[in-house]
């Protein structure tokens, strides 16, 4: 089987996709995006990856495509939808995608596919135990691993603390919301991930997202017992992730 695979990344403002050399987690050729369509429903969503498959040169006839989204997906079945149409939800995902680009597909969560990027060939590579991967952006995503394999669909972002869903108070976005210091927006980190330890004790905590390239402002204020430390594959993480899940999808 080939050691390439399509990986697409579907996100509430942007689409990006690439092809995957699977062997060493690397791009083949150049990233393509594009908008998500006004709306974000189905239809519309898969004929711009349809599309944007078609721009890919080095995308084979019958090379795998794994996509991420933002949903719960259970057998390629997406269980609710953020920042997408209402219309995602309990919409055979796996078989609209397969139809429309005629092409083997595999739909999984986009925190468990940034998870699958870092567990695969980042800062959770053969580590042992259990790593949690944390994504900080518009909200909270996470992933869950237990010596390498991935327990699905764990939506720790949204941890009730201190009576409230606590992703409001700890994302990247209630930072800027807010015009939070990093000082100040470290110590709502503080409480959340020393929450997160509390209940799950993790062998390692992975820190993703757009901010992790500035993991020196605020990591370094945090106090727990196990390592936290930033992804190393960050934008591409979703796209090299759906991609490696495709292809074990297909085994």
């Amino acid at each position: 089987m080939s050691k390439k695979a399509i990986g697409i990344d579907i996100g509430g403002t942007g689409i990006k996709g690439a092809v995957v050399n699977l062997k060493n987690g690397s791009l083949i050729g150049e990233r393509v995006r594009h908008e998500t369509p006004a709306g974000g429903k189905p239809g519309d969503i898969a004929k711009v990856v349809a599309k944007l498959v078609s721009q890919l040169p080095d995308a084979k006839p019958g090379m795998l495509v794994g996509i991420c989204f933002p949903a719960i997906v259970r057998n390629g079945i997406t269980m609710s939808a953020a920042n997408v149409a209402k219309e995602w939800i309990g919409l055979d995902a796996d078989a609209l995608f397969t139809k429309e680009l005629g092409r083997s597909v595999h739909v999984i969560n986009d925190a468990d596919a940034a998870g699958v990027a870092e567990i695969k060939f980042g800062a959770g590579k053969d580590v042992e135990g259990l790593v949690i991967m944390t994504t900080l952006g518009t909200g909270i995503g996470t992933a869950l691993f237990m010596n390498g394999k991935l327990v699905p669909n764990a939506e720790l972002g949204h941890l009730e603390i201190e009576g409230v869903d606590y992703e409001g108070k700890a994302s990247f976005a209630a930072k800027e919301r807010e015009d939070l210091s990093w000082a100040d927006w470290a110590k709502r980190l503080q409480v959340y991930y020393s929450t997160l330890e509390r209940l799950f004790t993790p062998d390692l905590i992975i820190v993703g997202g757009g901010v992790s390239k500035q993991h020196e402002e605020f990591l370094p204020k945090l106090k727990l017992n196990a390592p936290i430390v930033p992804a190393i594959k960050r934008n591409n993480a979703g796209i090299l992730g759906a991609a490696a899940l495709a292809k074990k999808a297909a085994k």
